[in-house]
């Protein structure tokens, strides 16, 4: 990627060509193609405002992974294959309706951790 950047009234900007943009806008609709008011719903609260733990935890994990999965850039089958699990158990667990063995919780949260922080630290270089 051919890129230069140039100093303009005090801030820095980045020339790329027309092409990369256009990757790039491709890359960024695909890493949010998923809008928040897609992801899992909470459970309904009963009269007194409570709402079932389980099924509350379940959905608290799943939108918690669908942000943080889109974040690192990641697809569901990309983070489950550098997890070591199934893309199946991705899907399931971004459904909300079901629940995580520690040990997956584990893989991804690991793999996810590392991809931010290579991501964080790749941006902090380029500025």
């Amino acid at each position: 990627m051919s890129q230069q950047i140039v100093k303009r009234n005090g801030k820095r900007f980045v020339l790329v060509e027309e092409a990369e943009l256009r990757k790039l806008r491709r890359l960024a609709a695909k890493a949010t193609a998923r809008e928040p008011d897609e992801l899992p719903e909470y459970p309904a609260a009963d009269a007194d405002g409570n709402r079932p733990a389980v099924e509350f935890a379940r959905v608290s994990i799943a939108r918690q992974l669908v942000q943080d999965r889109q974040a690192a850039g990641l697809t569901q089958q990309e983070l489950a294959r550098r997890a070591g699990v199934r893309q199946e158990t991705i899907s399931r667990l971004e459904s909300g309706k079901h629940s995580p063995t520690v040990r997956t919780v584990d893989k991804i949260d690991r793999v996810l951790q590392a991809v931010l922080r290579k991501n964080q630290e790749t941006n902090k270089k380029g500025k």
